[in-house]
């Protein structure tokens, strides 16, 4: 077969000389394939992994010098109570927010794609739950030290409410919602 090139299977380019990321996205939902789904469903992951990954490795640094500060060893008793959920929460955010590397390494080549996703996205899920705990764990203890405690403890609650309303109470209305549109006026 000189100068003939083979047909393009199905999510490769129907062009010659492109490179596998100038793949053009999938026609649309009714025409992915599975295996398009799971991937895309797969990079989605990744990229959004990055983006908290990311914040709680940085959040959980700061929180680990804490214990070496001068400062510190002032903090009573709730303080320090606080302070030690706040790391373990951040301890189990990047452990949560980590894990599905760790997963996808070890199943890479099973053929276990569907389940690496759907386990990687409920531990995307729990991770988050950690990180939102531990970012508003982290306020309250910054919130007491610099106003009084229930002013500190109210702000550092109105803005937990404001994280469950953002990360999960609107997408879950926005899922719902979704739900109840016919098919005709799906985007």
């Amino acid at each position: 077969m000189t100068g003939q090139r083979a047909e393009p299977s199905p999510g490769e380019a129907a062009c010659d000389g492109c490179r596998a990321d100038d793949r053009p996205e999938p026609r649309d939902a009714e025409q992915e394939t599975a295996r398009e789904r799971v991937n895309r469903r797969w990079n989605e992951i990744l990229q959004e992994t990055r983006v908290a990954q990311t914040g709680v490795q940085i959040l959980f640094g700061f929180l680990l010098s804490v214990a070496f500060t001068p400062l510190f060893h002032d903090l009573g008793t709730f303080d320090r109570t606080v302070y030690v959920i706040t790391v373990v929460c951040g301890a189990s955010a990047t452990g949560s927010l980590i894990a599905p590397v760790s997963i996808h390494r070890f199943l890479s080549g099973q053929r276990m794609k569907d389940d690496v996703v759907e386990v990687a996205g409920r531990l995307m899920m729990c991770g988050m739950v950690f990180l939102a705990l531990t970012i508003g764990c982290t306020l309250l203890l910054i919130l007491r030290v610099a106003i009084p405690d229930f002013l500190g403890g109210a702000l550092a609650g109105a803005v937990m409410l404001w994280f469950g309303l953002c990360w999960y109470a609107l997408p879950l209305w926005l899922r719902r919602r979704a739900a109840r549109r016919p098919d005709g006026d799906a985007l």
